[in-house]
């Protein structure tokens, strides 16, 4: 995916049987996903005019104009809705999109290589970091804190990491 996209939700399939979808928001403001519709797949080949209808238990009801049947609805289950990033809000100096993080190196303090973000990980407590060692298929999670990733340097291509005793 090109960085000019970022993802911002997922559908998640049919809900009822008249066209509409469940569908998950991955913004800051879950209500924001109807706000930057046109959405589209994420090989850019097809556009979603998105309306939110509802909130449901982990996402909202949606109606997609582009969609008129449960079966359609259906055959969109795990597609991922990608905004354009002028769309979105300008981010402070200490938060970044997921996307900007994944393939980054990641040194040591003292400049040693150890590995690449692989890609970044939310289960409610706090963001970690999937690093792939270098030569290896072997991954470790760095928590995404401000002790541990005292640095990210977008225009380097870089995290600078000063992890836990042992992690690594």
């Amino acid at each position: 995916m090109s960085g000019d996209k970022i993802c911002v939700g997922a559908i998640g399939g049919a809900y009822g049987v008249r066209g509409e979808l469940r569908v998950k928001s991955f913004c800051a403001v879950p209500e924001d996903l109807e706000s930057y519709s046109p959405l589209t797949s994420g090989d850019g080949s097809r556009a979603f005019h998105l309306a939110l209808v509802r909130p449901v238990k982990n996402g909202f009801v949606a109606r997609i104009v582009e969609v008129a049947s449960k079966e359609e609805a259906d055959a969109l289950k795990g597609v991922q809705l990608f905004a354009d990033r002028d769309q979105l809000p300008s981010l402070p100096d200490d938060e970044y999109y997921h996307t900007d993080l994944m393939g980054l190196d990641v040194l040591d303090t003292g400049g040693t290589l150890l590995g690449t973000v692989k890609q970044v990980l939310d289960h409610g407590a706090g963001d970690l970091l999937e690093v792939q060692r270098p030569g290896s298929s072997e991954t470790v999670l760095l928590p995404f804190t401000l002790a541990a990733v005292p640095t990210v340097d977008l225009a380097t291509g870089r995290i600078i990491a000063d992890p836990p005793e042992g992690l690594f």
